[in-house]
Formats: structure tokens, sequence, C-alpha cells
């Protein structure tokens, strides 16, 4: 037998929950590598042009998810939702780069953790989820988990810090209009959308501050490209073997990777704020994961229920 269909052997014998958790937890070091390339190439080239490079080459990379899309779904698809995301999306990824290049990746890392807490307030004021006192409490705790690592008005707050406050919630928001999206359209095409939204719109930002690559920039860029690539693909099957509520706890090992990556790479060391601060974040995020979890549980009665209140009169 050849050695991938062992490996593959293998693999199939192990639970799919922990199968599940293997796949999340290696696309968090694809992921903490990527960064770090960011990080690296972003000594040198200005990180907006490094945001475009990423997309433009990820075009590529994403090729099948094209073949996927069908004309119906182009037919079909909200361009005015697509569009806007696209903008915000791409607005994010501009900040986010910026704050690789400026900040610890463990510390990028950590406050990118905040997504859910973020996702949280979204939901209740753009989608009218209810939303509950424990899991109010847990926004309130993330947010004071991110105040503990930025520390503002105790420590001189570097902008890639602020850049990343400011793109976390971007991402959340970007999220929850996926959340809207697939409700109707297929999850290839919506990927595929992004993808070409985001570089449209750091195109304009990326050819007012371009220089000529060097033909070690040309690679490090494509490399950035298929990372982010294999990041997500690892996620997506990680998602796809295992319970969510069950792998997504391995997605916290990207802070892990970051601080050894940052530090094997650029002598960061992550300060103790920042792992006092990531703890606290990760607890919140994990808590509201709980809570999403036990939701789906009895979201078909609460769905319809929600239902019904919505179509009764006052």
């Amino acid at each position: 037998m050849p050695p991938v269909a062992q490996w593959r052997a293998a693999l199939a014998a192990v639970p799919p929950n922990v199968q599940g958790m293997f796949w999340v937890a290696l696309s968090g070091l694809i992921f903490s590598s990527f960064m770090a390339l960011v990080r690296y190439v972003g000594a040198t080239m200005d990180p907006i042009q490094t945001s475009f490079l990423r997309y433009a080459f990820g075009l590529l990379f994403l090729a099948p998810f094209f073949v996927k899309v069908r004309w119906p779904d182009v037919v079909a698809a909200n361009w005015k939702l697509h569009t806007i995301r696209g903008l915000m999306h791409g607005t994010g990824v501009m900040l986010w780069f910026y704050a690789m290049s400026r900040i610890p990746l463990a510390e990028v890392t950590a406050i990118g953790f905040t997504n859910p807490v973020f996702a949280t307030i979204g939901a209740a004021l753009f989608l009218r989820e209810v939303i509950r006192l424990p899991r109010i409490s847990a926004v309130v705790v993330g947010l004071f988990g991110a105040l503990l690592i930025v520390r503002p008005g105790f420590a001189e707050v570097d902008p890639g810090a602020i850049a990343m406050l400011i793109a976390a919630p971007i991402f959340a928001c970007s999220d929850l209009i996926a959340k809207v999206l697939t409700r109707h359209e297929s999850g290839p095409a919506v990927v595929a959308y992004l993808s070409v939204f985001v570089t449209a719109v750091t195109f304009v930002p990326a050819m007012m501050v371009w220089r000529a690559p060097t033909p070690e920039e040309w690679m490090l860029t494509i490399a950035i490209a298929g990372l982010a690539t294999l990041g997500h693909l690892a996620m997506m099957q990680g998602f796809k073997v295992g319970e969510i509520s069950a792998v997504q706890t391995a997605r916290f090992l990207q802070l892990l990777w970051s601080a050894i990556i940052g530090y094997a790479m650029f002598g960061e060391a992550p300060g103790f704020y920042t792992w006092i601060g990531s703890g606290i974040i990760i607890a919140s995020a994990l808590f509201i994961a709980h809570r999403e979890g036990r939701a789906r549980q009895t979201g078909r009665e609460t769905v319809e229920a929600a239902r019904t209140t919505r179509t009764t009169p006052g």
C-alpha cells in the first residue's frame, strides 16, 4: 500500500472528533506560519501591497471553488450584500496586514480571538438575535481581555494594536453577512465572490503604494497566498469531519503556534498581560461557543417560536 494510502487508512481509524481537532490544530499552525511570512515581508513591503498580492494570487489557488459556482448562483446572488461584505472585509484585511507588520504575532492572534465576542454583539444589533445575560457577561469579559492586552492609558498603544482592534469587529460583521448569504447561496459561491471583491477593494490602495517586488518577495507572497488557502482548507476539513463544539477548542492552539514562531523568527516573547488577556478572551469565546452549541440543539423550537411571534400583530 502506498504511504499516502497508509496515512489515510490510519487517520480513518481515528475517532472523527479527534480527526477534526487534528485538522483544526494543523490549520492554526499553517495560519501562524502565514502570519510570520506576512510579518517578514512587511519589513520591506507595504502591508497594503502585500494584502493585495495575497488575494490576487489567492484567486489562482481558489480556481476549484470558481469551477463549482453555477450560473444560477450568479443570477440569484445578493450583490448588494456581497459588495458591502467585500468593502468591509477588504478594509479589515488591510488593517490586519498592517497589524501583523507592527505588533507581535501572539498579540495579533489573541486580539483576533475576540471575533466571537464582536459577532455576538453584531448578531444582537443587526440580526435581532436574543442575547441573554450569560452571553452578555461573556462579551463584557472578552472585551476586558482585549483591553488588558492593549492596556490603553497604562502602556504606549502601538498603532498596529489599534488597527487589529478595528479589524476584529469588521471581520465579525463580515462573518455575520456570510451567515445571511449562505441561507440562500452556496458556500463555494460566497467564498469565490469574497475573494474577487477583496482583490478589487485592495487594488487601488495597493497601486498608491506600489513598488516592484524583488524575486524573493514574489515567491514569499505566492507562499503567503498558498498557506492562507491551505489553512482554510484544513479548517474546513476539521469542521467537516468533527462536531463543531468538540473541534473548535483546537483553534486556540494557534496562540501557542504564534508565540513559538514569533519567538523563533523575530525574538518576540509575549508579555504577562498578553497571556492573561488571551486566557480571558479564550474563556469568553469558549463560553459563547458553548452557549451557541446549546442554542443549536434547541434551534428548531426557537426559530419556529420566533417566526410565530413575528407574524402576530403588534
